[in-house]
């Protein structure tokens, strides 16, 4: 457990991110808490919104074809869904920071950890859909590369409650797991 004054100095909006993963319409559409999610993932963003932390939308995007690696054949679950299912239920504002993304980390194929790196900022805020698959992966890749994962418990979901759980467990042994009103309260 980490202490109220070191979450304090690890929480710092100059050293802070907020990442919203893969907040798509169909994704939203499958978890099993969505209005406390949606309002968990509303406040988290309006807190860093406050302080200006930047804030970091991630959007699934297919590989173009042709281009599709063996393991997208895994994910059939995209087949069918149009333009709107895709559609992001939190619309970016001008000054955040939209990554499309092909994997379930925030940091392959990306310029996130450029990001981070040339702004200081060390500490990666959790938030969005699935917690067991691209929130805990970009979690644990961003401890490997040397920065500080803290997950908004509240704010993260999944179709599968279980595994929701088991996965917010396994984190919780390694970062930070705060909820939303608690990140609120820090940056306040």
């Amino acid at each position: 457990m980490v202490s109220p004054d070191l979450l304090r100095e690890i929480l710092k909006p100059s050293n802070s991110v907020l990442v919203v993963w893969d907040v798509h319409r169909a994704l939203f559409n499958g978890i099993f808490n969505k209005d406390e999610f949606q309002r968990a993932l509303n406040t988290a963003i309006n807190a860093a919104r406050r302080v200006n932390v930047p804030i970091i939308f991630t959007k699934i995007t297919p590989f173009p074809s042709g281009f599709e690696p063996v393991t997208a054949k895994i994910m059939q679950w995209r087949r069918g869904f149009g333009p709107e299912e895709m559609e992001l239920i939190v619309q970016p504002q001008p000054n955040d920071i939209v990554i499309n993304k092909n994997t379930w980390s925030l940091f392959v194929g990306t310029n996130v950890e450029l990001l981070l790196r040339n702004s200081g900022r060390y500490t990666v805020v959790f938030t969005g859909i699935a917690t067991d698959i691209g929130v805990e992966t970009s979690a644990r890749h961003a401890y490997a590369l040397g920065f500080i994962p803290v997950i908004i418990s509240d704010a993260v979901s999944s179709y599968d409650r279980e595994a929701h759980e088991r996965s917010l467990a396994n984190m919780r042994r390694f970062f930070p797991v705060i909820t939303a009103d608690e990140l609120a309260r820090y940056w306040s």
